[in-house]
């Protein structure tokens, strides 16, 4: 690779993580507070929420390489430009086709990238991600043992314990179930115990037996409070959380291999159509060449008018609209490939027009720039010159 070639790659490479970090951070810090509010707020722990944080990153960051290699890409050109030195290289020779052998690189570059999100981090990582749902979800002790706070596991359920003892035994107990405005009912207990169902696991059918409490149970329609003092009390704690059910399963959650070679085992353990199997399949390489697009894009784009004193926000604005007519492509490709698993190969058209685009804008770029080329050069002492030109 010429000296040039590394210049300007690096160039692109320095300001695509930082483009990639700031993008990065901004879909992170939404998740993550929703993240927060819905595990905290179920009585996880702080490791809890990071390690689903961590595992909610691949999915974050492989949605933000094309704006990142994109945003990249216009950043760069439109600086080189306005610091002439894409002008200076014009000059020495260097066609756009040339100038754009460096952008190919990088484009390609981001695309292993994105091949390794796809493929390999992010069905690992939501796979794990699911199967640590599933454990909270089973998890009783998890979600309810949270000293001195009032909890909701549902809506209409407050849970609350004062104090755990080191032996497991749950002191001063409140439940409230107004689940059934019409009757609701309230239990309390200066102790209790969660033990495990007949099977053995300690899970959403675990039981929650409270001692020496009482149970309050109000009759909306005459406003009377029925009490009943009891000696020990068992509660089914599968009521608090309904039923568990079948784990839900996506097809992102697979590898791409398992996609390809098992599709209507996948559509069934999903729950979707073939169709959706083959578009998540086929998908996957072409965000591969959704990032390549995004870079010729970015880059042919701004090469198309030459060198400006004001600047050139036109070419600016109009790779955005360009990038955002293939971002609609895509998306309009996609109901008809999850209806018809036959129409598989529209997944590439998105990735192809960017592509098309790109080249065409370079050959325009080659046609515009020669006559501006032509006005810049440098004429000979027997040459005439009119009165108005700059010499």
């Amino acid at each position: 690779m010429a000296r040039f070639d590394r210049y300007l790659l690096s160039q692109f490479m320095v300001l695509f993580g930082f483009f990639s970090l700031v993008l990065v951070s901004i879909y992170w810090i939404n998740q993550a507070v929703r993240l927060f509010d819905r595990l905290v707020g179920d009585g996880q722990s702080t490791f809890v929420f990071l390690e689903f944080t961590a595992l909610s990153l691949p999915n974050v960051i492989r949605i933000v390489l094309p704006m990142a290699c994109f945003a990249a890409t216009v950043y760069v050109t439109n600086r080189l430009s306005s610091e002439s030195e894409l002008v200076v290289m014009q000059a020495t020779g260097f066609s756009p086709w040339r100038l754009a052998r460096p952008v190919l690189a990088f484009g390609l570059i981001v695309g292993l990238m994105m091949s390794l999100m796809t493929h390999i981090l992010v069905p690992a990582s939501m796979s794990q991600m699911q199967e640590r749902q599933e454990d909270l979800q089973r998890n009783v002790t998890s979600r309810l043992l949270t000293e001195g706070t009032f909890l909701h596991p549902i809506d209409g359920i407050t849970f609350y314990i004062r104090d755990i003892a080191p032996d497991g035994t749950l002191t001063d107990v409140f439940l409230s179930d107004r689940r059934d405005p019409e009757a609701p009912q309230t239990y309390t207990a200066a102790r209790a115990y969660l033990v495990a169902d007949g099977s053995g696991a300690e899970g959403a059918s675990g039981k929650l037996v409270m001692v020496d409490g009482l149970a309050q149970t109000l009759n909306s329609e005459n406003n009377r409070l029925f009490t009943t003092h009891f000696k020990d009390f068992t509660y089914d704690i599968g009521r608090l959380f309904g039923d568990v059910g079948q784990p839900f399963v996506h097809v992102r959650h697979f590898f791409t291999p398992q996609l390809f070679l098992q599709p209507e085992t996948v559509a069934t353990l999903t729950s979707s159509s073939l169709g959706s199997v083959l578009e998540e399949a086929h998908g996957r390489f072409g965000q591969a060449l959704l990032c390549v697009a995004a870079a010729l894009i970015g880059f042919a784009t701004l090469m198309i008018g030459g060198y400006s004193r004001f600047g050139i926000w036109q070419q600016v604005v109009l790779a955005i609209l360009l990038m955002l007519i293939v971002k609609g492509v895509e998306g309009v490709v996609q109901d008809p490939v999850r209806n018809n698993a036959a129409l598989w190969p529209l997944v590439y058209l998105p990735g192809l027009i960017g592509i098309g685009i790109g080249t065409g804008l370079l050959w325009l770029s080659t046609q515009s720039s020669r006559p501006w080329l032509r006005r810049r050069t440098v004429t000979t002492p027997d040459a005439p010159q009119d009165a108005g030109t700059a010499p």
